[in-house]
């Protein structure tokens, strides 16, 4: 089995990526996904959180409001670290459940691709044979975030400053997928580097 890291900054296009990759065959096990599962009401996580940012960062049905939950972390590194504490361990492990269970399907392509937002960030770019970096430059991303998720340039700009830079995820990039152009220019280098992983290449 190859496991491969996916990631990018917030706007790049990595969902995709991935999309494209799954495509190709991967199992993508999309970590936001995973974290917005774990925040539904009734689970572990979203009750720790509650208990660690109070009960005002529930909305009237008592559902997660991730508006005013990301107001508080993106203003405060102390407490987007609190948050990250509880969130990501337990993304991990339900990661890993899921990588498991792919395993034992007759059709698994062996390629796993785990897209992960802040896998720079959280330090876990060791645990995976090889990582792909999605890469748009910084106007194109600013433009997709304040015309496609309504955000002001102003928390678009908060957003990416609070994540990597483009040169620390380049430092630990296998591939870089550049997805500045066209659809059409980014499938096919996401279709070269598919080539690259069933090959075995990036194997030293």
């Amino acid at each position: 089995m190859q496991r491969i890291g996916l990631t990018g900054g917030i706007g790049s296009g990595k969902s995709t990526v991935a999309e494209m990759l799954a495509a190709q065959g991967a199992v993508i096990i999309d970590a936001d996904r995973i974290s917005r599962q774990l925040m539904e009401p009734g689970e572990e996580v979203l009750a720790r959180v509650v208990e660690t940012f109070g009960p005002d960062i529930l909305d009237e049905q008592g559902r997660l409001d991730r508006s005013r939950l990301a107001q508080l972390i993106f203003a405060d590194s102390v407490a987007r670290d609190a948050l990250n504490a509880i969130v990501h361990p337990a993304v991990r492990q339900r990661s890993f459940e899921i990588a498991d269970a792919a395993q034992q399907a007759e059709d698994f392509s062996g390629v796993i691709v785990e897209d992960i937002p802040l896998l720079v960030e959280t330090g876990q770019v060791s645990r995976f044979d090889a990582v792909i970096v999605v890469y748009a430059d910084l106007e194109t991303r600013l433009d997709r975030l304040v015309a496609q998720r309504g955000m002001s340039e102003q928390d678009a700009r908060a957003r990416i400053a609070s994540q990597a830079t483009d040169e620390q995820r380049a430092a630990v990039a296998t591939w870089i997928v550049d997805n500045s152009g066209t659809r059409e220019q980014t499938e096919e280098n996401v279709k070269k580097i598919w080539a690259e992983i069933q090959a075995h290449s990036f194997i030293n």
